[in-house]
């Protein structure tokens, strides 16, 4: 089949790399041509440093025949005007200024430039069936804009299908080769029967839950798996760790293992985290909330929600100066870890970068910041010519570059190369200091470390003042 992809983004060409390695002919148009050039190499670092997920690079070099990427419009329209199906990957981000509203800006625009062409098909007598797939992130009754806003360019004869994608960042193309469920929302059988053909490798495999609904099921199934997934995450850390903070002599890994041992609760999202970000779980949140008060309703819990997983993070930060009494005016901060979560180099909602934002309005001198993957995407967002507190920042090439000096040292992602960080802190940053741990990452360490003079700060843990004086 030909398939053309709207937006190259995490989605857009993770989708679109699975497609060609199905053995369809697949284009993927985006404006951005810095993302494009590199995704359009064969060299794996170039990509990875575009997209961090394990696999992609070697997915798209491989299948490199049946793939392309490309900024020029007349290129897209050539293809488009033979394409039986077109995915549209636009981002759908929080509308600033309207908590939960989907800024649909983005897909507006995609609309008005494609649409047009998709218009031409046939020499405008459109005869051939077109299939149009949401596969962003879209509000429950979407199809039915989605339909308005292609009818206004003069489409006709297309079916409106949500496909939502149910990826793992970090984890995506491992995620779309053995997907869990694939979930196609349609109202026709001749759009069922092409997104078969489309998802004939999954279609067919006993291994593989192939879910037909119709769209709006499908949006709706998408938004509430991510709002459980979330829940599960700051419910773990809301209740779970703060009862661990705040009682003594529970630890935190000794009460898990009571709770995974049952079957009903299980163990994924049961860990302890500073923050739970990403480009989905919160903004999916929001969305939710918000339509359901539209549609005359309470959102209470996800409300809540929303409300615990920014306690968590502000909570975790103002520990350092209502237990350990931090003056953080003119410290040297080092911050470990700017990404969500490991195996990417996303930094959307990371913890990071509101604890930044902390750290630099209580007057910090230097916050010199580590992270394998993601220094890049923290050094254009935190752009000096933005705002001058930005050059308080400093980026490190390794993690025990960035604590050499410091007087603190914050840990916001779960790296695993992090687990060893005790080493350097002996080395680099010796006590008297502060270790905040928002991941619980070297949690093995925490009693010598104590034992050693450490201070030491943990999501579901009490405060451990280290044996000598904290100076900071």
């Amino acid at each position: 089949m030909k398939i053309l992809y709207i937006g190259g983004g995490f989605v857009g060409a993770c989708s679109a790399a699975i497609s060609a390695d199905s053995g369809h002919e697949t284009v993927v148009f985006d404006v951005d041509q810095e993302k494009v050039a590199k995704l359009s190499t064969d060299d794996r670092d170039v990509i990875q440093s575009c997209l961090h997920e394990e696999g992609l690079a070697e997915l798209l070099i491989r299948n490199r025949t049946r793939i392309r990427f490309t900024t020029s419009l007349p290129e897209a329209e050539q293809f488009a005007l033979q394409a039986e199906v077109v995915f549209m990957c636009l981002p759908t981000p929080e509308k600033e200024g309207a908590e939960g509203e989907s800024d649909l800006s983005y897909y507006e625009k995609a609309v008005e430039m494609i649409g047009p062409i998709l218009a031409k098909r046939g020499d405008g007598t459109q005869t051939s069936r077109l299939v149009i797939v949401n596969k962003s992130t879209v509000p429950i009754k979407m199809i039915d804009y989605t339909q308005e806003l292609f009818e206004r360019q003069g489409v006709r004869n297309f079916g409106i299908v949500a496909n939502p994608e149910f990826l793992v960042e970090g984890k995506a193309i491992e995620g779309s080769i053995h997907p869990d469920r694939v979930v196609v929302g349609a109202g026709t059988e001749i759009d069922f029967s092409i997104m078969r053909r489309v998802y004939q490798r999954f279609h067919d495999s006993t291994a593989i839950k192939y879910i037909e609904v119709n769209p709006y099921e499908a949006a709706c199934g998408k938004l509430l798996a991510n709002y459980l997934l979330f829940n599960r995450v700051v419910t773990t850390y809301d209740v779970v760790g703060r009862t661990c903070e705040y009682f003594p002599y529970v630890s935190y890994e000794q009460v898990r293992k009571i709770l995974v041992a049952d079957p009903r609760i299980g163990s994924w999202g049961l860990y302890d985290s500073v923050f739970c970000g990403g480009s989905c779980f919160i903004k999916d949140a929001g969305s939710l909330a918000h339509q359901l008060e539209q549609a005359g309703t309470h959102a209470t819990m996800v409300r809540a929600t929303l409300e615990a997983n920014v306690f968590q993070r502000d909570h975790f930060f103002g520990r350092a100066e209502t237990e350990a009494k931090v003056n953080w005016s003119g410290q040297t901060v080092a911050l470990l870890g700017t990404a969500f979560k490991q195996d990417t180099n996303d930094i959307r909602n990371s913890g990071a970068i509101g604890i930044i934002q902390q750290l630099l309005g209580a007057g910090v001198s230097v916050i010199r910041i580590y992270d394998p993957a993601a220094l890049p995407e923290c050094q254009k967002y935190f752009n000096p010519e933005k705002n001058e507190l930005y050059q308080r920042l400093q980026y490190a090439g390794s993690a025990a570059e960035a604590l050499r000096g410091s007087s603190v040292t914050l840990i916001c992602t779960d790296w695993p190369e992090f687990k060893t960080l005790a080493g350097a802190l002996r080395q680099e940053a010796p006590a008297p200091h502060l270790i905040m741990d928002g991941r619980r990452i070297i949690q093995a360490d925490y009693a010598a470390l104590n034992a050693e003079g450490y201070s030491i700060i943990a999501v579901g843990s009490q405060f451990m003042p280290g044996a000598k004086n904290l100076t900071v």
